[in-house]
């Protein structure tokens, strides 16, 4: 009997270790720690530093050509989280980071999004796109793969064709994607 309550302990005490250091490893959004070596693809990616600076996710705008509106006034007293970048219906939308299509949906004021989680679990938000490319949820993109296309779907009809970017923490807190697109400050 004392040998099958000690087999028991150790055993107990080895998965509380294996726990710890599963723990401690990290790997995730915001665990500050480099990927465990073998982790994951996924692992990695929640593990990688975000970007300090992104290209501009519409194709032929430039940085220079955009408007900070982060915080202006928004229908039924919101501000505006993100920013809109003006462009001809149809023209290609590109995943500024490489990252995991979490959503491609119809989403109320958004309309048609996609939703890349990128380095550093960062969810980089595309909305009011015309059309989806091919990707399905869940497959990976490259910087530059093309993921939408400029459109006015969701509340955007009044304000005429553009993407809606915008960067979510992976707690959830909007960031004013200017900054990251321009190298220079944004609103505070």
């Amino acid at each position: 009997m004392r040998r099958r309550s000690s087999i028991a302990l150790v055993l107990a005490l080895a998965l509380l270790g294996v726990a710890v250091l599963a723990g401690c490893a990290g790997g995730g959004a915001g665990g500050g720690l480099p990927a465990p070596r073998g982790a994951t693809r996924y692992e990695r990616l929640l593990a990688a530093p975000p970007p300090q600076l992104l290209p501009v996710p519409v194709e032929g705008v430039g940085a220079a050509k955009l408007v900070d509106t982060w915080g202006d006034g928004r229908d039924g007293g919101r501000g505006h989280q993100g920013i809109d970048i003006f462009a001809r219906r149809g023209t290609p939308v590109r995943s500024t980071t490489e990252g995991v299509i979490d959503a491609k949906a119809l989403r109320g004021l958004g309309g048609r999004i996609v939703e890349v989680v990128g380095p550093g679990g960062y969810r980089h938000y595309y909305a009011h796109l015309e059309d989806w490319a091919a990707q399905k949820e869940g497959d990976w993109v490259a910087p530059g793969e093309v993921i939408g296309y400029v459109g006015d779907s969701g509340n955007a009809a009044w304000k005429g064709t553009h993407l809606h970017y915008c960067i979510y923490t992976p707690e959830g807190q909007a960031i004013d994607p200017y900054p990251y697109l321009t190298g220079k400050p944004g609103r505070q």
